[in-house]
């Protein structure tokens, strides 16, 4: 949202981000912007589990204006934009992909009175009033985007466990070529990996130090390692810039060696997250993850070598697995031991060959979009029930957290007190909600 907001600030419009659940806005704060302000457009985006909420956003913006656009993009609606127009009358566009340029013309569209059937990748109703796309959507030019509008944002307010830390959230890549088949990123982004240019990122970098006085920084990339050449650039300007920063990011096995993360670390970085998914090398072929067991431990024990710290994420409930291919992954977490581990379920989200197969093969047993958070199953499998992987599930968490091993490295980290409250905060009481 906020390049979409520095890209149209860039041609002349006067834009407000509202970031609602960061804000703690309820709908009739929203409706009361809308009136207040009294925008000509009104852009949302939301994720598969958030869209009927955008739904109940797009209605109450016409009832606050009912002269307003109102125009919806993000992953779900991109692949979804058909469900979308006949689910929500209130929404009359839906940008598709990237939108930070397409969005821009369709504003500009707007503002002239005519309809944006020469803008390519914008879904729409046609004169019946059936939804119709005026053509595919394109990966833009990363590297040609301005800085983000945060100055639009409420940037004091993104702290970590409650703590007065800013974090800074930036972006130095799009895209992936691998096309996990549970991913979306992929076939939203493209496979073509766009890295900008180091010293865009320093620059961005340097200036959120000086304006926002943090130096705590979350790079969102997908794979934030995945070209050598460019992040060691960016590992030797953060050394000759003197840019002092504590910075997570995400990484795959085969991207790194235990030379490149021990300069990651000594250069500021204070996480790795890494997509381990399963293990059983079956099932990380038949997903594409293209990655080994082998290579998994060899960089975890590198890791442990260096001091570093991980994070490891795990995936039950691909439609082919077996309750002992389920255990065979949790086995493996425990023995891998990284510092955390997350565990999700299978969810097969639109734009996903995980979502074609699901639904050709009729395993989806739930089509509520808000159950599709990764933290309730909403499928099924040709060996296994929607409790039996649930049950997987449970005993992951409690066996994982509940080690003595694990809770003794907590106490000596310092971290026991922020650890335990997140946990109940992030995993505890979502599971309990989704149990009612």
């Amino acid at each position: 949202m906020a390049w979409i907001a520095s890209v149209l600030e860039e041609h002349g419009h006067e834009v407000k981000i509202l970031d609602s659940p960061t804000l703690g806005l309820s709908l009739s704060d929203f409706m009361r912007v809308v009136r207040s302000w009294s925008p000509d457009v009104v852009g949302l985006t939301a994720l598969t589990p958030t869209i009927k909420l955008a739904y109940k956003a797009a209605s109450a913006a016409k009832v606050a204006n009912e002269n307003v656009k109102v125009v919806i993009g993000g992953v779900h609606a991109t692949f979804m934009w058909r469900e979308v127009l006949d689910s929500c009358g209130d929404i009359d566009y839906v940008v598709l992909g990237e939108g930070e340029y397409s969005m821009s013309k369709l504003v500009e569209a707007i503002e002239r009175g005519v309809k944006p059937r020469h803008i390519s990748g914008i879904a729409l109703r046609n004169e019946d009033g059936d939804p119709v796309c005026t053509g595919p959507w394109r990966p833009i030019d990363f590297s040609s985007l301005p800085p983000p509008a945060r100055h639009l944002l409420p940037m004091d307010k993104y702290t970590f466990l409650d703590k007065p830390t800013r974090i800074v959230h930036m972006m130095a890549s799009r895209g992936c070529p691998y096309g996990c088949i549970f991913c979306a990123t992929s076939y939203y982004f493209g496979r073509k990996v766009r890295f900008r240019k180091v010293e865009s990122v320093l620059d961005e970098v340097a200036e959120c130090i000086d304006k926002y006085k943090t130096n705590t920084f979350v790079f969102t990339d997908d794979e934030f390692t995945i070209n050598r050449s460019w992040i060691e650039s960016f590992l030797r300007g953060l050394r000759e810039r003197g840019l002092d920063i504590r910075w997570t990011c995400g990484s795959r096995v085969d991207s790194v060696d235990e030379k490149l993360l021990s300069k990651m670390y000594s250069y500021g970085c204070t996480t790795i997250y890494f997509g381990v998914e399963s293990g059983s090398q079956e099932t990380l072929d038949r997903i594409g993850k293209r990655i080994s067991l082998s290579q998994v431990r060899r960089v975890f024990e590198a890791i442990k070598r260096i001091g570093g710290l991980a994070i490891a994420t795990f995936i039950f409930g691909f439609p082919w697995e077996t309750i002992n291919d389920m255990k065979q992954t949790l086995k493996f977490a425990l023995k891998l031991d990284p510092d955390y581990a997350q565990f999700t379920y299978a969810t097969p989200y639109p734009g996903t060959p995980l979502y074609e197969i699901a639904k050709r093969q009729n395993l989806i047993v739930d089509n509520d979009w808000s159950h599709y958070t990764t933290l309730k199953p909403v499928m099924r499998g040709y060996h296994f029930t929607l409790k039996d992987v649930e049950a997987i599930f449970k005993e992951a968490y409690a066996r994982f957290y509940l080690r003595l091993k694990f809770l003794a490295r907590q106490i000596k980290m310092k971290v026991f007190k922020d650890l335990i409250r997140t946990i109940f905060k992030n995993v505890v009481m979502p599971r309990l909600r989704s149990w009612h």
